[in-house]
């Protein structure tokens, strides 16, 4: 027999026995990796450590290593918030500053539930210490002291939703205050050990030692690591679990199934996804994402660290659950995971992989700029791999627009803000790109209009910025000046200086980058304000951030 008529008489593999050749990759002695486990219908069906814990040291993964599950520790908090309402201590429905009076008074206050759904409106302390002090590493009672220090919001609670952290560390002291316990300790007594999820806890620093705890690597552009550090001490219910293979799976057993911990009432919020004030509804229930996945429902929720990833995933109606999390590897998580549901499920169970818009198709479109002169919210155009991909807000990446037919889409689980959405009509056909454009953002229509195709030269819009500047919400003071031929912001926070190059894409609108990319990839749009033409300061947007305000110090 041929080689050629053994290769087509070998079966493809399927299910169980095809999940190795998904992690071959990972699969070394020489870099961090990655544990993932798998079962169906409680049955455990995989679980294997890959690469190292520890390149340090040499220690391997293994099955039972500990490691940091990110931001997939939220919906554990509000399940905490919804256990303390059971116990009529704690109303969800109530303003934040009902138990936490010390933040600012505001015309409309979030709720503590918008807060569960990230449909609160509030700032994020980690996002603007980011802004103020790039990777500088904070001491305990910052977060807060940066939460109250924001006298503006991203939006007004329930108009949109937006990612968005300091939320869920305000949850995290709002469960302290009413419990009368920390925050560790109540989600130990009342979710870990009711649970037996022996291995799993609640730790705020990166810099506590921890039992069976695996490394968290970042890699080196020279090659090499460096260890992967929160710039935080006090990470909270917003993402400092750590956990086990064993106890997440344990724990998704219990999620899609019968409930030892929390009531009939409190599951049924748990799964119940925001709607906005628009009518719009969201993908995201309290801490978990709930929607469709090639044609089966899917709950999931990723996390991310510094130095680490994590996706907990299940299929309830195939009683799959998925568990992956890296301390290093340099994989997608998400996407691993999902390639589990096809490989698990197999094709008969499942329906079309969704469609992403050709850029072919909208190739005018390619390289177009927009800004929402209200908001000073800009988007791009791109080729994404052969498809249309959209920059939102400066962003290091074009993600492919979904093709719904009639409109395009970017929804909040592509980019964890709100859902964008544009008629597919005003993309395609043929000449130049329009000159202002219809887009959705959040179920409210914005008008876009066109930046230069040609952006104005650097030091002819630059030079009316140079000056100092305050952000009072920062905290921190500012300049923009000429370095050689670039133009650069830096911002002097309280714990470190942050510089930010910046780019021309008119003479009222840049877009800057942080220079250590590296280590911060964090990237935004500068808008300049003025008055009489003279300019009297700028505001600065990120997509979890927006419209900071930089005022300008007289000379």
């Amino acid at each position: 027999m041929s080689e050629a008529s053994k290769t087509a008489a070998t079966p493809a593999k399927t299910g169980v026995a095809a999940l190795d050749d998904l992690f071959q990759a990972v699969n070394r002695s020489d870099a961090p990796g990655l544990v993932v486990g798998v079962a169906q219908h409680g049955k455990t069906l995989y679980r294997r450590g890959f690469g190292l814990a520890s390149v340090e040291l040499s220690v391997a993964n293994t099955p039972w290593t500990r490691m940091r599950i990110g931001s997939t520790s939220k919906h554990f908090t509000c399940l905490a918030a919804l256990l303390l309402a059971e116990d009529g201590k704690l109303d969800v429905d109530a303003s934040v500053r009902t138990y936490l009076p010390e933040l600012p008074k505001a015309e409309r206050e979030p709720t503590l539930r918008q807060l569960m759904s990230h449909t609160g409106g509030y700032r994020c302390y980690l996002d603007v210490g980011f802004l103020a002090d790039g990777m500088a590493i904070k001491p305990k009672g910052v977060a807060l002291a940066t939460q109250v220090r924001q006298l503006d919001v991203n939006f007004p609670p329930g108009e949109n939703i937006m990612y968005c952290n300091g939320g869920y560390h305000l949850l995290s002291l709002v469960i302290e205050r009413v419990s009368g316990l920390p925050f560790e300790q109540f989600l130990k007594e009342r979710i870990f050990t009711p649970l037996a999820m022996v291995d799993t806890d609640s730790v705020p620093s990166d810099f506590e030692i921890h039992r069976g705890m695996a490394t968290l690597h970042v890699p080196l552009p020279t090659g090499g690591y460096r260890r992967g550090i929160f710039p935080t001490e006090e990470v909270r219910g917003e993402g400092a679990m750590i956990s086990t293979v064993d106890d997440m799976l344990r724990w998704l057993a219990h999620l899609r199934g019968p409930k030892t911990v929390g009531s009939a009432s409190t599951w049924q919020q748990m799964l119940t996804t925001a709607t906005l004030n628009s009518g719009l509804k969201a993908p995201y229930a309290l801490g978990l994402m709930c929607h469709g996945y090639r044609g089966v429902e899917v709950i999931h929720h990723a996390g991310g660290v510094i130095g680490g990833t994590c996706q907990m995933l299940t299929v309830p109606s195939h009683g799959l659950d998925i568990i992956i999390i890296t301390n290093g590897a340099m994989v997608n998580p998400v996407e691993l995971a999902n390639q589990i549901i096809d490989t698990m499920l197999g094709e008969a169970a499942l329906g079309a992989a969704e469609t992403k818009a050709p850029s072919e198709r909208f190739k005018r479109m390619l390289g177009a700029r927009y800004v929402a002169p209200a908001s000073g919210f800009v988007v791009g155009f791109a080729d994404a791999g052969g498809k249309l991909g959209l920059e939102v807000l400066n962003g290091p990446a074009a993600v492919p627009l979904r093709d719904e037919g009639a409109t395009l889409r970017l929804g909040f689980e592509d980019m964890a803000t709100g859902e964008l959405v544009l008629q597919a009509a005003d993309l395609a056909g043929e000449g130049a790109a329009p000159a202002s454009l219809q887009i959705t953002e959040a179920g409210r229509a914005l008008r876009f209009e066109r930046l230069p195709e040609t952006p104005p030269a650097l030091t002819e819009v630059g030079e009316p910025l140079v000056g100092r500047y305050r952000a009072g919400d920062l905290d921190a003071d500012a300049q923009i000046g000429f370095v050689g031929d670039k133009l650069q912001l830096q911002v002097f926070g309280a714990f470190a200086t942050n510089v930010m190059e910046l780019t021309a894409f008119s003479a009222e609108v840049f877009g800057w980058t942080i220079s250590d990319a590296g280590n911060l990839p964090l990237r935004g749009v500068l808008s300049v304000e003025r008055e009489n033409g003279v300019v009297t300061g700028f505001r600065v947007n990120t997509p979890r951030t927006r419209h900071v305000l930089f005022t300008r110090v007289p000379a």
